[in-house]
Parts: C-alpha cells; structure tokens; sequence
C-alpha cells in the first residue's frame, strides 16, 4: 500500500491510471472527469471531490464502490447547487 505522499509522487510523474487501496483518486479538482470539471463551478467541484474521495474509500469493499462514490459526490452538490438551465447556482 502507498502512502500519501508515494501517491502524489506517482500522480507528479503522470501515472493518472495507478490506484492502489487507500489511494485517493482525485487529488486535485483538476483530476476530475470532464462532466464535473467543464461544468461545475469550483466551489462545486471541490465538493465533488472531496465527497467522491470519502465515499471511493468508505466502499472500496463493493465492486461497485468508483460508481456509488460518483453518486454519492452528484448528490452532495446537489444539497448546495441547484441547476438553472446550464448553470449550477449555489442555494441559499
């Protein structure tokens, strides 16, 4: 298992595809897959992250953990954002 800085280090040197247990996926907002970070704002995309990351780890035990992580990330935003057209809007 690699330890955190290990895994920055790989991430540094380009080897995006590398996850081992206990590795968080996305490191910076820039990690991000293209739906999230074309359209989400960076206030947004840091949510995203940051509950994708907790939720990629809390299941890592089920097959399905990267798409639960993903739904769990959608729907953290969605209880601060709201979408008005094509734009994500903070609640209030």
């Amino acid at each position: 298992m690699l330890t955190q800085s290990e895994a920055a280090a790989l991430h540094a040197t380009h080897m995006p595809t590398l996850r081992a247990e206990n590795v968080v996926p996305y490191f910076s907002n820039a990690d991000l897959p293209e739906s999230v970070r074309d359209h989400l704002p960076q206030h947004a995309q840091e949510i995203y992250r940051a509950a994708f990351n907790a939720a990629y780890e809390e299941y890592a035990a089920d097959a399905r953990h990267e798409e639960i992580a993903h739904r769990v990330a959608w729907a953290a935003v969605k209880r601060r954002y709201v979408k008005d057209g094509n734009e994500w809007i903070a609640r209030r």
